[in-house]
Order: C-alpha cells, then sequence, then structure tokens
C-alpha cells in the first residue's frame, strides 16, 4: 500500500501556503470599507487551522516521494487546493453554493478562467483579487509540476524533458525546492513587470495588479464584466507581450537570467509557436480587411486580431471583442489555436506545441516507412533522439485527449445544453481555455445557468486538462494501489 502520509504533508504545507495569501483580499476588503472582510478573514483562519493540523500531524515523515506518489500528489493537489479557494466564495460575496464554488476555484487554479459569477462589476474588491490570486498560484504551480514531477512521472512525453534545465531522476522532491524557488523569481519579476506596463498605460494601481496576476498566469479571470473591452488600447499590446512570454518555457527565462539568452533563440517549439501565431494572426486580418470589416481602421484590426488571438492561443481567455462578428473562418482558427496551445513549461494550456511536433516526426517517419520499410528511420527533435517511449506517451496522451473531449461534449449536450454550447463548453475545459459561447451563456460570458451536473463535468474536464489526463487516470488502476 502507497503511504499517504508524506503527500498529505506536502498538501498540507502547500495549502496553508494558500490561505496564508488569503491575507491581501481580506486587507484589500477591510480598506475599501467592505464588510466581506470578517468573511474572508474567517476563511483564511479555518484554511489555516486545517491544514496546519495536517501539517502537524504529519511533520515527522520522509519528505522524499516514490513515483506512486508523485502521482497521487499532483492529482491530490489539484482537488484540496479547489476546495480551500471555494470556501470564502461560500462563506462570503458572492455567497455561492457548493457547486458554483468548488467550479469557480477550480478554473481559478487550473487557470481556464470560465466563470459562474454573473456580475464581476458589483463583486466586493477582495473577492476579485483572491479569483486572481488563485489563478496566479495555479499558473505557478503547474509550471513546478511541468518541470519537477512530469518527467519523471512519464507522463504525455515529459520525459523528453527530463534533462531540460534540471534533473530530477530518483528521489522526486530533493532539489525540487530550489526549482520551485528559481521558477518562482521569474514569475514574480515578469508579473511585476506586467503591472508596472499597465499602470503606465492608464490603469489602477488595483486593476493593473489584479490584470497582471491573471495575464502572467495565463488565466483570464477580470473585474470587469467587460473584460478587456474595458481597456481596449496599449493595456492590450501589454497584455500581449506578457500573455506570449508566460507561454514559453520557463526553464528557457531561467537561463536567460543566468546570462545565456541564446537557448530561447535555439528552442525549436518556441519558435513553431511563434510562427503558428503570426500565421493565425495574419490569416484573420486578411479575412477581416477583405469580406468582414472593409472600412475599418488596419491598425485597429491588427491590434483587436493580435491580442484576441494570443489571448486564444495562449489558453488565456481575455476578450476584447465578440470574435463571434468576425465570420466563420476566424472561428474556425480560434478554435484550432486553442487545441494547440502554449509550450511545454509554461502556463500556456491545452494539447501544448511541444506534442504536436511529435506527432507530425511520427506520422512523417511512418510515411517513410510505407516507402522503404527495411529502412531504419531514427526520430530526433531539437538534436535530441526521441525514444519510442516519448513517442508513445504522446500518441497514448493524444488519443485520451481526443477520447475525453469527445465524451465531454456528449455529456454537456446531454444535460440539454445547445450543441454549440456543448461543443465549446467541452473544448474550453479540456483544453483550460477560458470562453464560452452559445445561448446558455451571458453577456459577460458568465455559465451560471448551466446545469449543475454540466458544471460539474466541467470541473472534471478542466480537472483532467491541466494535470495532462493520464497522471489522474492511473490513480483508476487497482494495481497502482498496490504499489
Amino acid at each position: 500500500m502507497i503511504d499517504v502520509r508524506p503527500v498529505a504533508h506536502i498538501i498540507g504545507r502547500i495549502t496553508f501556503a494558500l490561505g496564508a495569501l488569503m491575507i491581501f483580499p481580506t486587507l484589500i476588503d477591510y480598506q475599501a470599507g467592505h464588510p466581506n472582510w470578517s468573511m474572508m478573514a474567517q476563511s483564511m483562519v479555518l484554511i489555516l487551522v486545517a491544514s496546519g493540523l495536517v501539517v502537524v500531524a504529519t511533520h515527522s515523515v520522509s519528505r522524499s516521494l516514490t513515483i506512486e506518489q508523485s502521482f497521487l500528489l499532483t492529482s491530490g493537489l489539484w482537488l484540496v487546493l479547489p476546495l480551500a479557494g471555494a470556501v470564502p466564495l461560500m462563506l462570503g460575496d458572492p455567497g455561492l453554493n457548493f457547486t458554483d464554488a468548488f467550479f469557480e476555484s477550480m478554473s481559478g487554479l487550473t487557470t481556464t478562467g470560465t466563470t459562474v459569477i454573473p456580475s464581476l462589476d458589483t463583486l466586493s474588491p477582495g473577492t476579485n483579487m483572491w479569483r486572481a490570486i488563485l489563478q496566479w498560484s495555479g499558473g505557478l504551480g503547474i509550471v513546478v509540476v511541468a518541470m519537477v514531477f512530469l518527467p519523471v512521472m512519464k507522463v504525455g512525453g515529459m520525459q523528453f524533458f527530463r534533462s531540460e534545465g534540471f534533473d530530477t531522476l530518483g528521489k522526486v522532491l530533493p532539489r525540487a525546492g530550489q526549482i520551485a524557488a528559481e521558477m518562482t523569481w521569474i514569475y514574480l519579476g515578469i508579473t511585476v513587470a506586467c503591472a508596472l506596463m499597465y499602470v503606465i498605460t492608464g490603469m489602477s494601481f488595483y486593476d493593473a495588479v489584479l490584470h497582471a496576476l491573471t495575464t502572467c498566469s495565463t488565466g483570464g479571470f477580470s473585474s470587469r464584466d467587460a473584460s478587456f473591452g474595458a481597456y481596449i488600447g496599449p493595456a492590450e499590446w501589454v497584455a500581449t507581450v506578457f500573455m506570449i512570454l508566460a507561454s514559453i518555457p520557463f526553464v528557457r527565462m531561467v537561463q536567460a537570467v543566468r546570462g545565456d539568452f541564446m537557448p530561447i533563440w535555439r528552442d525549436r517549439q518556441v519558435r513553431l509557436y511563434l510562427r503558428w501565431v503570426l500565421y493565425s494572426i495574419s490569416v484573420i486580418v486578411i479575412y477581416r480587411l477583405l469580406y468582414i470589416h472593409q472600412t475599418a481602421d488596419p491598425w485597429d484590426v491588427i491590434r483587436e486580431t493580435t491580442f484576441n488571438v494570443i489571448t486564444v492561443f495562449s489558453g488565456t481567455g481575455f476578450a476584447s471583442t465578440n470574435v463571434l462578428l468576425w465570420g466563420h473562418l476566424p472561428f474556425v482558427v480560434l478554435f484550432c489555436v486553442a487545441l494547440i496551445g502554449g509550450c511545454t513549461g509554461s502556463t500556456g494550456c491545452s494539447v501544448k506545441v511541444f506534442r504536436y511536433q511529435v506527432l507530425f516526426q511520427a506520422v512523417r517517419a511512418q510515411i517513410r516507412r510505407m516507402q522503404s520499410p527495411h529502412r531504419l528511420y531514427p526520430l530526433r527533435l531539437g538534436g535530441k533522439r526521441l525514444e519510442q517511449d516519448v513517442v508513445d506517451s504522446v500518441m497514448a496522451f493524444f488519443t485520451m485527449f481526443t477520447l475525453t473531449f469527445g465524451l465531454l461534449i456528449v455529456g454537456l449536450a446531454l444535460t440539454g445544453l445547445h450543441p454549440k454550447t456543448a461543443l465549446t463548453g467541452a473544448w474550453t475545459a479540456i483544453a483550460n481555455i477560458g470562453p464560452v459561447w452559445g445561448p446558455e451563456v451571458t453577456s459577460n460570458g458568465s455559465i451560471q445557468r448551466f446545469p449543475d451536473s454540466a458544471k460539474w463535468m466541467m470541473s472534471i474536464g478542466m480537472y483532467l486538462g491541466r494535470l495532462e489526463l493520464m497522471s489522474v487516470l492511473v490513480l483508476l488502476l487497482p494495481r497502482f494501489w498496490r504499489g
């Protein structure tokens, strides 16, 4: 049997840290004179006491983790943290029921960005800041998980990055603290820079900090019902730059801070991601100027298209306009690029560019084998050999992603949702994107009117998508629990 005490200890410590962050929204509401501050403070105390007791009860256990414990940690963490994050949303403003509060918290920590709250403009400032903190924390967490745990667990081909900056073979945790510290400083640095740039473009200090947290996490929560429609202009360009930065591997930024900038440029994943972004923007801009908005200012079309393409491509989910008015071709392009996502080891969501690179290499090799069955075609990516277990893992990921996506569409449709709503709801959940389109969606993008069953299915979809599916599904195997 698996010893769950080391897992409980780590989850308890991380939950305690998340609860401690609740001091900021508490102080914000207190400063604003909003009565919600007392409920926020009570929620903080409740979370700190509960998680603190777990930490104390397990303080004497070993801090090293086996592979099985690593799977349990990554899966358990993204269940416990949303439960903790939901507490102030139930006890205080906006007073959500458990289903809605858990959905909102899960959407935040998985950096999806879909909301069940019908009016963001009327929320207390502390509650909106708490939602942003959830996304920022989730973005940092997934970067650390992607670089520390998934390569060791061989999930979705991530073993290819086992030596990509950090060696975490053997026991998982000995260098995790060092890795997390370096990633945190980089993450914090770009968040501060983003907030300063937002202030320069005219945002208030509060709005700048909040949107910097949700930009750099590629989360997309906003304090405004209009999302980025309230900040049209220079702020869109700032968001565009930082969404791209957040979508490239953080290990490359660590190397850049150490003085080596060449790995960023040499990284084929980064270059391919930037090319695909440029191609998508170009196609939509040309289409809009030729067929949809022929009399519009070309510069406005370029700015608007660039921002909204990158916010979908990166999985951030901000919106500055109704993209459905652009026509069918742009919608198809946006739908497809969202299923690509950012780079591996970033806060970006969805399948990730790396897996498409592996897929294309495998397909290309298979076509060659059909032409010359007796020749060997070794697969290489970025100068490194692609081992068969990497290719098999990526193929398994694509299979499970497609199957889960399809099942989620059917499940949502069976709850009574419009087919378009079911399609985009499954799409946004499994790829952690944010926007949902359909007749049941409110003007600010809220899914409050969805049946509870649909919200729970989307919560499961967000959970599976954020943790790369296989790291969760392996827990369903009986032999896993036999060690």
